[in-house]
């Protein structure tokens, strides 16, 4: 059975998962739905940015003695195990990009955006300052992101190209998605398993049997190779 570490998108923690979750345990897998820093209830999320966010996914792989992972993120969440994998590609298995930004040495959630998403950001900064409120309509449970982890630009040695399987989850379903044009790129590259699921941005709640069917049916077959 696989290991999958899930990283939520901007505002969410890892309740966001919770149809992922139950229904890979149920399987037998062995699940850690991560809420990052800044994004919990009592936190504050000032000084939370992209490397603290690396870091404390880092930190759970090394003091769970985590191998062979599954290591799965959600829009914003791309740059986190992008960034992951970069310190430990030997840990992990596979990434999986679940509609979220795919970046390169140097980027950010920031520059990787859409203009509409770097709009929404500045307009959700500007009570604090050091967050981004969450979009109107959004759960109840979301929680104001710290606005450096969308601007802060990650680091990459080129190690992360280690990790044998790369996978692109496209959700095709929603007008606003910044993410087009990477699903193109992405979709002739020989190197990335692309699959497509004709839903809105949040996979987890709309079709969350489409979604782990991607995790697991790619499980255990090794179809990539850098």
């Amino acid at each position: 059975m696989a290991g999958f570490v899930l990283i939520p998108g901007g505002w969410k923690g890892g309740w966001v998962y919770e149809p992922i979750t139950r229904r890979l345990r149920a399987a037998g897998h062995a699940v850690w739905p991560l809420t990052l820093r800044g994004l919990g209830d009592d936190d504050d999320p000032a000084p939370a940015n992209l490397d603290a966010h690396i870091g404390e996914v880092c930190e759970l792989i090394r003091r769970a003695d985590l191998t062979d992972l599954q290591l799965c993120g959600h829009s914003y969440g791309g740059m986190v195990i992008t960034g992951v994998a970069d310190l430990m590609p030997d840990r992990i298995d596979r990434l999986v990009y679940i509609d979220a930004y795919v970046p390169d040495d140097g980027d950010s959630a920031w520059s990787l955006t859409s203009d509409g998403f770097r709009a929404r950001f500045v307009a959700g900064a500007r009570a604090d300052g050091h967050t981004v409120a969450p979009p109107p309509g959004f759960d109840p449970r979301a929680r104001p992101h710290p606005v450096g982890s969308f601007l802060q630009a990650v680091r990459l040695t080129g190690a992360h190209r280690q990790v044998p399987r790369r996978t692109l989850v496209h959700l095709s379903g929603w007008t606003e998605t910044p993410f087009t044009a990477q699903y193109q790129r992405l979709s002739e590259d020989p190197d990335w398993q692309v699959h497509v699921i004709d839903c809105g941005h949040n996979v987890m709640a709309e079709r969350p049997d489409e979604l782990v069917r991607v995790l697991t049916d790619a499980s255990t077959a090794k179809t990539n190779s850098p």
